[in-house]
């Protein structure tokens, strides 16, 4: 057990309990900060790394996946309220080399409401799956951990996406893709003139003096200290023998934006406070951030669930990359956050899935009082 409290923080032993159950359900070790009128709360339980009893950091480094997309969302609100993004722009005005269909504007990438194609795959509602780039699920997991420090270029997964069949018509469904965001971030590339690592410092990251978040595009490292992370397949040629691979270091680039960052529970914090209390973005283009639309209940980089039988809306964009996973919640006036990193032994088969559900309706239940939960996409 470990435990961290502030000057101002209490014994929360259940949210003690509430971490000790999640590394029973099936996960290696988890770290979660609480803060909320009581104060703030840090605490982890379970292991850093197989085979070894230390404790995972409670500030320790982790792979956030898909919670990514909202630091893209952001970024480029920012730069709508700076005056250089069009939000209802055809995204083509900025990236025309692409020759995407005019109807696509800035918006619908951030909805996921494009119609473009997920280059890291699409499942269809009649259960068909199209593989795209390798990606640690489905039938591309064992050509993905052999080839995790391959590098693969932003421009180069949106032509793959775009050679395949769009899902619909822009603007007429919604269906997440990662090849939304990697276009998005595009998008800040060209019209800043900058990476989207210099970007995020000079709107996010320096402002907020967040020390602990990477954009690492194709660097495979993660910076210490932080929990491992492992994959399960079988052995080349040994039928039914399974080995484990420590994929804690690996090239991100197969995902890009869609969920490429790493970050704290406390940069977490700091950051999702900050955003849901209104000090990022203006009141109007905040707002227009919260307004889901309503099959998924998605916004622009963020999901809107109701907080439960004691009424209200929590807001949350959660992820999961190749063995370690992130929870971001908070209530609309950022008083109230949930931050957590999750390391485990993932596999092909996303055999974690069920667990991961769990921890969120089970963390939120706790915090919040008594929400349901939507668990993170496969490639978050």
């Amino acid at each position: 057990m470990s435990i961290t409290l502030s000057d101002q923080g209490q014994d929360r032993p259940e949210l003690q309990k509430a971490i000790e159950e999640i590394v029973e359900s099936g996960f290696l070790g988890v770290q979660l900060r609480v803060n909320d009128e009581r104060g703030e709360w840090v605490g982890s339980a379970g292991a850093r790394e197989l085979g070894r009893s230390g404790e995972p950091p409670t500030d320790g480094h982790f792979r956030i996946g898909s919670s990514t997309k909202n630091f893209i969302a952001t970024s480029a609100l920012m730069l709508v309220a700076e005056g250089r993004i069009g939000l209802d722009a055809p995204a083509d005005d900025y990236l025309p080399a692409f020759g995407l269909d005019r109807r696509i504007t800035v918006r619908m990438l951030l909805q996921h409401t494009s119609g473009i194609f997920n280059h890291t795959g699409e499942l269809y509602e009649d259960g068909t799956f199209v593989p795209g780039i390798p990606m640690p699920y489905g039938v591309t997991g064992t050509e993905w951990v052999d080839n995790r420090f391959t590098t693969h270029r932003p421009q180069e997964l949106v032509r793959l996406a775009l050679s395949k069949p769009a899902r619909f018509e822009p603007g007429a469904d919604w269906s997440y893709s990662n090849t939304n965001y990697v276009l998005a971030r595009l998008v800040i590339e060209k019209v800043t003139g900058r990476s989207f690592a210099e970007e995020l410092r000079r709107l996010v990251l320096g402002p907020l003096g967040m020390t602990g978040t990477v954009a690492p595009d194709s660097s495979p490292e993660i910076p210490e200290p932080y929990s491992r992370s492992y994959y399960r397949r079988y052995r080349h040629g040994d039928a039914g023998q399974e080995e484990t691979v420590d994929i804690s270091r690996q090239n991100p680039s197969w995902v890009s934006a869609g969920g490429d960052m790493i970050s704290t529970t406390r940069d977490l914090h700091t950051y999702f406070s900050a955003l849901m209390g209104g000090k990022l973005l203006p009141a109007g283009l905040l707002a227009e951030m919260r307004t889901p639309e309503p099959k998924a209940g998605y916004g622009l980089g963020v999901f809107a669930q109701a907080a439960g039988p004691y009424g209200g809306t929590v807001f949350h964009h959660n992820g999961a990359q190749g063995g370690s996973a992130a929870l971001m919640y908070g209530t609309p006036d950022g008083k109230k956050t949930l931050t957590a990193g999750l390391n485990c032994v993932d596999d092909a088969d996303l055999s974690i899935a069920a667990a991961f559900q769990y921890a969120c309706q089970r963390l939120v239940d706790e915090v919040f009082g008594g929400g349901q939960a939507d668990p993170a996409r496969p490639t978050d």
